[in-house]
């Protein structure tokens, strides 16, 4: 049996003039493309730029809701009430939809961005409001999420799909948590160490952690951030590692 995983990535983020990421180079390396829905990032006209690149390239596109935090890119905390966090998810889901359509494609999965993320992979509350929003939506739809989470954990007793999802160029604890932003060595830089780590991770079953012991996570897809400075040259580079080891890049949708 052939290995597989997908390699998706943040993108739709730029405005106007102002441009976040290089999209289209990342779009011929990734098979999921996370687009932004306008509440932590993204322009119509920027996000349905992002999205008719995507469908050019077969790549598949989610919707990466996110909580409505323009100043500070959806990396602060919120305490958003249950019902307005899922009016909140079911408007973006929807805009996106619209987007996508006009651009000859479609939404085929959710994937919470930045604290919301991070909030609901151990918030009972908020997790359960942002299923419900993606439910009320299209229950068809597969939930992105950190790999061994409790939101993927809630959405798989509601009958959804769930993609557990490991990163790329972040450190982990033994317990298969993130290394926070604010800690010394929590993201990587070195292309090389980011690519046979990620090599790890698939054959492996996991990856190394910062204090020294092999962790397991069992994850579907690897998210490749396209913001760095070495953003495009890190992701070619796993692609390439891993296609050279015989593993294929696919979307976990077809």
């Amino acid at each position: 049996m052939s290995v597989r995983i997908d390699l998706n990535s943040d993108l739709g983020e730029g405005f106007g003039q102002w441009t976040m990421g290089n999209d289209e180079a990342i779009l011929r390396i990734v098979s999921s493309a996370n687009v932004a829905c306008g509440f932590h990032a993204g322009s119509p006209a920027g996000i349905l730029k992002t999205l008719r690149a995507a469908q050019v390239r077969g790549v598949r596109v989610g919707a990466h809701v996110s909580y409505p935090d323009l100043v500070g890119f959806g990396r602060r905390n919120m305490d958003v009430a249950s019902d307005e966090l899922t009016a909140d998810v079911i408007y973006q889901i929807g805009a996106l939809q619209g987007l996508a359509k006009a651009a000859g494609t479609a939404v085929r999965y959710v994937k919470p961005h930045g604290a919301l993320y991070n909030t609901i992979a151990h918030d009972e509350r908020q997790a359960l409001a942002v299923i419900e929003g993606i439910l009320a939506v299209d229950a068809s739809l597969p939930l992105v999420g950190l790999a061994g989470s409790r939101v993927l954990e809630l959405a798989g007793k509601k009958g959804m799909t769930t993609v557990s999802e490991a990163f790329a160029d972040r450190a982990y604890h033994a317990d298969g948590t993130l290394v926070s932003r604010g800690e010394a060595g929590a993201v990587l830089h070195d292309v090389e160490q980011i690519a046979k780590r990620m090599l790890q991770l698939v054959s492996e079953g996991g990856v190394m952690s910062v204090e020294g012991t092999f962790t397991a996570i069992k994850a579907d897809s690897i998210c490749v951030h396209g913001d760095g400075l070495r953003a495009v040259e890190i992701a070619q580079r796993i692609r390439a590692l891993l296609e050279d080891k015989g593993i294929a890049v696919r979307s976990f949708v077809d």
